[in-house]
């Protein structure tokens, strides 16, 4: 099958990245040589959607590696990387993606990985499930299972499974310790200001940054906020998660109140309308607003673009609307994820940890076939703790850290006789 990607002559330049981050990823390395003699995934097809960088790309070369033959397409149509794509495709792996894909483009990409009848699925948001179980329920029998590496995923599995509709089982990355409290914290935290900085060249000391969403990656952004020296204020619609934004040193209020206010918005929290129409109305001339969540609907664009009088690009990946009265607020990447429309996403050191709980999460669900449930219902499987373990362990390791390990005496304290 011939790969769709946009110019495989960036192949060089894309393959440096790889080797780059490659380097700085040594939980990867070592599953790519436990991998290449164990074969996990001989003779089975992996399908992945998920944004396509070098880390990623990394990740399929290790899965490949293992005897997988990878059919490979992006996850978001502004975080594929070109020249990423083309150094898979010199490589031999089967890629369907390139920057800056209309929706149609990118839809079409996503068939492509699935009309092969894939025997894994990894998954970044849900769309390939999605679509396979929509436009493709002939090919759900060659399904072993898959993973989903995001919340708006999980959420999105959670519904399906609950009514019945999901027809194999998938397995619940993102909830693994090892994936949300680093990757959802420290690498949002450090990507989104990234992306931001990068694309905005403006400092953040001093500025009102309001996030909206506290959840592990609403955490991240405004820790890393509040480091920059930002003023810090939280919005939410889970009081718990309020109480903690509060006793975290945040201001919290409504986003309505918080637009007046707001010099930068950053959205995280995986629903739609979060900044809406009403809140534009009421933003600072030369606010700024963008997105981490998974999709393009929590800044609402399209209401900006109704009320707007003009809509002009600022400088790249920066339109500038104006509105009737001469104030002007800037959107970041279309409003789409900004950490990679407009960066390169998460560190690699943390996309390491997050990346080898994918990879150890495939191997689980292709070695426990026959025995996983596959009854309506009871679709959805959280990471075993001994996965989680042994990549915490690992990562350790390759830090050159120890830690202490209880005693026979001591588990017995705490556990009884129930310890394993």
């Amino acid at each position: 099958m011939a790969s769709e990607i946009r110019d495989l002559s960036l192949w060089q330049d894309g393959r440096l990245k790889i080797e780059w981050v490659k380097h700085h990823m040594p939980l990867l390395r070592s599953l790519e040589e436990q991998f290449s003699v164990e074969k996990p995934f001989a003779g089975l097809r992996v399908a992945l959607s998920v944004h396509l960088e070098a880390k990623t790309a990394y990740l399929c070369k290790v899965l490949a590696a293992g005897g997988a033959e990878m059919y490979v397409t992006g996850s978001n149509p502004l975080s594929t990387q070109d020249d990423v794509a083309a150094a898979l495709v010199h490589d031999g792996l089967n890629v369907f993606a390139w920057y800056d894909a209309t929706p149609e483009e990118y839809m079409s990409h996503c068939r492509r990985v699935i009309e092969v009848g894939p025997n894994v699925i990894i998954d970044d948001g849900g769309d390939l499930v999605n679509l396979i179980h929509s436009e493709f329920p002939q090919l759900l029998d060659k399904v072993i299972g898959g993973c989903e590496e995001t919340t708006t995923g999980i959420l999105r599995l959670m519904r399906m499974n609950r009514a019945g509709e999901l027809r194999f089982p998938m397995m619940l990355v993102n909830n693994a310790d090892c994936k949300h409290l680093f990757d959802n914290r420290y690498g949002t935290g450090q990507s989104v200001w990234d992306g931001i900085n990068r694309t905005t060249n403006l400092i953040v000391a001093g500025k009102t940054v309001v996030v909206a969403g506290y959840g592990w990656c609403g955490k991240g952004v405004a820790m890393r906020a509040k480091g920059l020296g930002a003023e810090v204020i939280v919005t939410e619609v889970d009081p718990v998660k309020a109480i903690e934004a509060v006793m975290d040193g945040f201001k919290v209020m409504k986003m309505r109140e918080a637009a007046a206010q707001g010099d930068i918005f950053v959205t995280v929290t995986g629903c739609e309308g979060v900044i809406a129409e009403g809140d534009f109305l009421a933003m600072k001339d030369g606010a700024i607003c963008c997105n981490a969540g998974h999709f393009d609907c929590e800044v609402d664009v399209a209401a900006l673009r109704r009320i707007a009088v003009n809509a002009a690009p600022a400088r790249k990946n920066i339109v500038c609307y104006t509105l009737s009265d001469g104030r002007r607020i800037y959107i970041l990447a279309e409003g789409r994820l900004v950490n990679l429309a407009a960066g390169d996403g998460h560190p690699a050191e943390i996309m390491d940890m997050s990346f080898a709980i994918q990879a150890l999460s495939a191997r689980y669900i292709v070695e426990n076939r026959d025995s996983l449930p596959r009854e309506k219902g009871r679709m959805v499987h959280e990471i075993p703790a001994e996965i989680d373990r042994a990549v915490a362990l690992r990562k350790l390791e390759s830090w050159g850290y120890c830690i202490d390990e209880l005693s026979e005496e001591q588990r017995l304290y705490l556990y009884g006789n129930d310890c394993q």
